[in-house]
This record gives structure tokens, sequence and C-alpha cells, in this order.
């Protein structure tokens, strides 16, 4: 399984969704990032980043309010003021 993040034009997280692994793989089977997205775009619209459970990808595992630094191409908690 891949979980992805939606992002708004702010790159604020939306939501965050589980797309089955065969939704995000080329014909050969290999994972990839763009596919599962672009699934992800068909059926609901929107933009999406993949993000990782287990944080070993994008900083952290992206939740509700995080936002997604592109320069950094990764999730950050905001910084409350």
């Amino acid at each position: 399984m891949a979980h992805f993040a939606e992002i708004d034009s702010n790159n604020v997280v939306l939501r965050v969704v589980v797309v089955d692994n065969k939704d995000t793989a080329d014909a050969a089977g290999v994972e990839k990032e763009h596919i599962g997205a672009a699934y992800l775009e068909r059926l609901l619209g929107g933009t999406w980043k993949q993000t990782s459970y287990n944080g070993n990808m994008r900083g952290k595992y992206a939740g509700i309010g995080d936002v997604y630094d592109p320069v950094k191409d990764e999730f950050v908690t905001p910084v409350s003021e």
C-alpha cells in the first residue's frame, strides 16, 4: 500500500489516502509516484504527493494541516505564531 497526501494551492495537506500498489505500478510492476498521483487525480482531482508511513521519504508522514515544502521536497509541521 502507498500513501498519498492531497495538497492545496498553498501546499497545505488536505487529506491523506491509501492507494493499492497495483494503482501505483507500471507494466513491469515497479511502483512509481507519478502513476499513483495520476491515478488519484483522475479519481478524485487535486494535486497529490506521496508520503511514507514510516517517514523514510519527504521528511515525515504527512498529516492534515502539514505543509509540503517543494524546495526541500518534504512535509513539515507549520510553526504556530
